[in-house]
């Protein structure tokens, strides 16, 4: 046989191999079932749940409002590869892309707030539920483990504040922050929506009772806009700190927990420079009063050495 021919007969199988190999791995692949989520709450909940049984994927940014996400072509394309679809429920843009990719995968609501302990295990609890039901997936015993570690999280999250004094401040917060906000024992004295919706009235309203109340803090949610929390901070002589109501805004952000740990400590350092701003205006006050004091102090003094001289030439002229 002539090595040409050799040659060529090992090319072939190598190429049958490669062939081989890439059909099986494609298989492998689609052996394991693909969860969509619209956010990284979403996402981050799942994965927890699923492990290596399952593919996540995210489609909307955590940077911004899942209810203003522009879609992407790409989405289509993540959307048609589908077996399982989770949503809040905000997200308008969903049923356009699901039509447009002619996905059939079931799409499963899971409404709710999540930024509170209870909260957060009930949003685990639906998407467990959502996975067994929809695709055969066991998940209870990573349940069970992530309750566990939720448990143990709102733990830390009380101690924190303890050790930080969040009971009782009085503070301005934003709607999706809220459950989050009573959760660690701030009093909150006025409260506001999206920005685009909140009239001229209602903001006149969260002055007048922020002032009255003396909050010291406006707490903001950074995928609303900052910019409306910001003014009313500087109106009313308090700090804006901004919270994040997705994981995944920074590298190390990379699940619920690693978001609320970093929006206490965001809290606390907030509540510090308030604190701290206040002991400053406390101090500017004092020594107006004292300036003030010393004025009229001076003014009187005045007076007295007036009417003394006025004596003593009186008395003078007399003699």
């Amino acid at each position: 046989m002539s090595n040409i021919k050799l040659y060529s007969r090992m090319l072939l199988a190598l190429l049958l191999l490669v062939v081989f190999l890439t059909s099986h791995s494609v298989v492998l692949a689609k052996e394991k079932p693909i969860i969509v989520c619209t956010t990284s709450v979403l996402a981050s909940i799942a994965k927890d749940l699923v492990g290596d049984k399952a593919i996540v994927e995210v489609i909307a940014s955590p940077a911004v409002c899942p209810a203003h996400y522009d879609v992407k072509p790409s989405d289509v394309e993540t959307f048609k590869e589908a077996d399982l679809i989770l949503m809040h429920g905000m997200e308008q843009w969903v049923k356009a892309l699901k039509e447009a990719s002619g996905s059939n995968a079931p799409i499963v609501k899971i409404p709710g707030s999540w930024n509170s302990p209870d909260a957060l295990k009930a949003r685990y609890e639906a998407v467990a539920k959502a996975i067994e039901d929809n695709l055969g997936i066991d998940v209870s015993d990573r349940l069970g483990k992530c309750i566990n570690k939720i448990d143990d999280l709102g733990k830390y999250l009380k101690e924190y504040s303890k050790k930080h004094g969040f009971e009782g401040m009085p503070v301005v917060c934003m709607a999706w922050q809220v459950a989050f906000i009573k959760y660690l024992g701030f009093k909150i004295v006025a409260t506001y929506g999206p920005p685009e919706k909140v009239t001229a009235k209602e903001y006149s309203e969260i002055i007048k009772n922020a002032t009255s109340a003396g909050a010291i803090l406006v707490i903001d949610n950074i995928q609303s806009g900052t910019e409306l929390g910001k003014k009313i901070a500087l109106e009313i002589g308090g700090v804006e700190v901004a919270l994040t109501d997705f994981p995944g805004i920074s590298p190390e952000m990379n699940n619920i927990t690693a978001m609320l740990k970093w929006n206490v400590e965001k809290l606390a350092d907030a509540l510090a420079k308030a604190n701290l701003q206040r002991e400053v205006n406390i101090l500017k006050e004092q020594l107006d009063t004292y300036r003030t004091a010393t004025i009229v102090l001076m003014a009187i003094t005045v007076v007295l050495v007036l009417l003394v001289i006025g004596l003593a030439i009186r008395l003078k002229t007399r003699r």
